[in-house]
């Protein structure tokens, strides 16, 4: 293997497909002929990097274009949704996924995208590359038969099951009024919707049932949507079915409550299911929050790739702006020191708070505060009050949600 040298470059179109199964391969997966065509059909050519060990892709990774990412203060910014990375066995350690992951960046900062997203395979990988934990992930496997509402004054609205076509014309307008309240939500398009979110190809149901669509109104009005699956099972003539829920989007506190309800309701099933549910509200929500069994994960990573841009495009809270002194081993244009606040930008001031870029992401759409940074070794107080003035002007209502994985 040594002496090889390694091409870097996007594939023609005839070498699309080799390219998608070389990142089957190396996650040990089989790629179908429906999802290659699916692929094909939206990510751009221009958008996926290879390395080629002569005719043969031995790495990869990939960027959806995410026009919209949700910022606090009600704005947004363009995101690339880092997705396909992988490198062959054969071809491990050899330096290959750094130089994908630097030429990808650089990629991403020339379209003009400040920001870049990912879930990771594998939670050590990406802070060496500037990645920090930003959305943490949340999953329950909750006890169908433990749950009631808090203070529950009855049911109320009507859940009905549509067809796929339905669902397309009536979960899109609820998801926007829900993505623009919410820091971590990505805008989705009409292909994101038919090919991966209602899309339900038979190798992904993994035993259980088709994909079922129930759409909730209050008052008449459309007020909530909810994607799931059943998976039968019975042990000793007793019903003990599995529901696995792929999303559940209400636009307010009670339509959020009424959906759960009628998923906790659904008969034959023990357990009820779901990776990425908002569990900020749900928790508190129930009576008893133990029995949803909620465990973490690290969630989406973001990388700021563009700092100025970044520091720019999200709001801030009211209170005296703070100087960062950021650090960024790829990237010298991020590195120095940057006013965040009013009039962000770059600063010749005394800095407040000293941290790598890498934890300046995990702040960024608040997630974490500055002092839990401090604590954890990952951010230093330069002046008295840093911390907490940084805090209180990133500080965000809510937890950062975004419940699409990609």
């Amino acid at each position: 293997m040594t002496g090889v040298t390694l091409e870097y470059r996007s594939p023609a179109a005839d070498e699309f497909a080799d390219v998608l199964r070389a990142t089957h391969v190396a996650f040990g997966e089989e790629l179908k002929d429906d999802d290659l065509e699916r692929q094909r059909a939206v990510m751009p050519l221009d958008r996926v990097l290879a390395a080629w060990d002569g005719a043969t892709p031995v790495g990869v990774t990939a960027s959806w274009p995410f026009s919209e990412l949700t910022l606090p203060g009600g704005g947004t910014a363009p995101a690339a949704g880092i997705t396909w990375v992988g490198v062959l066995p054969s071809h491990r350690r050899r330096g290959i996924l750094t130089e994908l992951m630097r030429r990808q960046l650089e990629d991403v900062h020339e379209r003009g995208e400040p920001l870049a997203i990912l879930w990771a395979s594998e939670a050590p990988i990406y802070g060496r590359f500037g990645y920090g934990i930003a959305i943490p992930e949340t999953s329950i496997d909750a006890e169908r038969g433990a749950f009631t509402l808090r203070d529950d004054p009855g049911p109320r609205g009507t859940v009905r099951l549509v067809t796929e076509e339905e669902a397309f014309e009536l979960f899109p307008p609820l998801h926007e009024r829900v993505r623009a309240q919410r820091v971590g939500a990505i805008r989705r398009d009409d292909d994101w919707w038919k090919l991966f979110l209602l899309a339900d190809p038979e190798h992904w149901r993994e035993g259980a049932s088709p994909k079922y669509y129930a759409y909730l109104e209050l008052d008449g009005e459309a007020a909530g949507y909810a994607l799931y699956r059943l998976k039968s099972k019975w042990e000793e003539g007793t019903p003990r079915g599995d529901l696995f829920v792929h999303q559940a989007v209400g636009i307010t506190p009670e339509a959020t409550a009424e959906l759960w309800r009628y998923l906790f309701g659904i008969d034959l099933v023990a357990r009820v299911k779901a990776s990425r549910p908002d569990c900020a509200a749900l928790v508190l929500m129930v009576e008893d929050s133990r029995r949803l069994h909620v465990s973490g994960a690290e969630g989406v990573w973001l990388r700021i790739v563009a700092l100025e841009g970044a520091l720019a495009a999200r709001g801030y809270n009211a209170g005296e702006a703070v100087v960062l002194e950021v650090t960024d081993r790829m990237f010298e244009r991020n590195a120095g020191r940057w006013r965040a606040g009013t009039e962000p930008g770059r600063t010749d001031d005394d800095a407040d708070v000293a941290l790598d870029v890498a934890d300046l992401a995990s702040a960024y759409l608040g997630a974490f505060t500055f002092e839990q940074l401090a604590a954890a070794g990952r951010a230093r107080e330069l002046r008295p009050g840093g911390l907490a003035r940084a805090t209180a002007l990133f500080a965000t209502p809510l937890p950062p949600w975004c419940p699409d994985a990609f």
